[in-house]
């Protein structure tokens, strides 16, 4: 019996289409076939307002999810960070793949003076440097790296930056702006991340930063069946930690929630922090986990932060 090929639903973006194709190609190599449809989205239509500002949580994949459940397409793509860790109703992971960098990055303006670069790179303080060269302006829509920043340099700042990642970067290069933060898989994937780009060590990312998820709806079998191949184990049991630990927190993508989860020999390493939008408050967790503790690691690392303080900063967060 000779089966249609499985719809892959996408955005419309290079990195989406990258995204989206990788996983055609991956299903493909197993004998799948496979064709990309292109839908558009609230967060590409919409260009100027912030995202914290757009009721962010799902902006990117709500008109996919809306495809999927209209049958108009068997699986989606997604940049795993902009997920909501609620699905909607009818909607499962179908698979995660392999990680890709989780870091984000400084893509810096040639105005940035060379002893600047490296501070910000390490994340050092920048009082010793003289006061006129403290008064930084950075670029970025997410409020997440807006607060770790504004944690570490106070005196920053901060511009709003919208678009895709060609938009952003042209952006950057036509501003009088000292730099702008991206996601280093994002610049990578499609090999244009600039020589003028440094990484930041310093600044966690967004929980499930760097992977791609596939979902479809979970009546599905056919599409189901067809992307088991496709998850890798590794990068899916670090990812529902991190997001585990998001939604702990209650937190979605526009909150200023950041997680990184690592498999280290049989345990996982894991670093969680919720810093105030101004960045004058900071709450952080490290906690290595076994294996066998796993399903609640997540959890139970959120309620860490709680008990240190990070339940003043969310009730603030409920009432900004």
């Amino acid at each position: 019996m000779q089966f249609n090929p499985i719809r892959i639903g996408t955005r419309e973006s290079q990195l989406a289409v990258w995204q989206a194709t990788l996983v055609k190609d991956l299903l493909e190599q197993n004998g799948q076939d496979a064709e990309l449809i292109f839908i558009k989205s609230e967060g590409d239509i919409d260009l100027v307002t912030p995202l914290y500002a757009m009721g962010v949580q799902g902006v990117f994949t709500r008109s996919l999810d809306a495809a999927l459940l209209n049958d108009k397409i068997d699986i989606a793509v997604h940049s795993m960070k902009d997920v909501p860790v609620q699905l909607p109703q009818g909607l499962v992971q179908t698979a995660v793949l392999s990680r890709a960098s989780h870091k984000d990055i400084l893509v810096f303006n040639s105005s940035l003076a060379n002893e600047n670069v490296q501070k910000l790179k390490d994340g050092q303080n920048l009082t010793a440097i003289p006061h006129s060269s403290t008064s930084l302006t950075i670029a970025t829509s997410s409020i997440r790296r807006k607060a770790q920043w504004l944690h570490r340099f106070p005196d920053t700042a901060i511009e709003n930056l919208r678009g895709n990642v060609n938009t952003r970067l042209r952006k950057v290069a036509e501003s009088n702006w000292d730099g702008a933060i991206f996601a280093a898989a994002g610049l990578e994937r499609i090999q244009v991340r600039p020589e003028n780009g440094i990484d930041l060590d310093w600044m966690l990312p967004a929980p499930a930063q760097g992977a791609i998820m596939v979902v479809s709806r979970q009546n599905d079998n056919r599409a189901l069946e067809a992307c088991v191949p496709l998850n890798d184990e590794s990068t899916a049991i670090c990812v529902k930690i991190e997001r585990d630990f998001l939604s702990g927190l209650m937190g979605g993508c526009s909150t200023p929630i950041s997680a990184l989860a690592s498999m280290v020999d049989d345990k996982v390493f894991f670093r969680g922090n919720i810093v105030s939008p101004d960045g004058k408050e900071s709450v952080e967790v490290e906690q290595l986990f076994l294996l066998d503790s796993i399903p609640s690691a997540g959890a139970k690392a959120a309620q860490m932060i709680l008990e240190k303080g990070g339940d003043r900063i969310i009730e603030k967060l409920k009432h900004a």
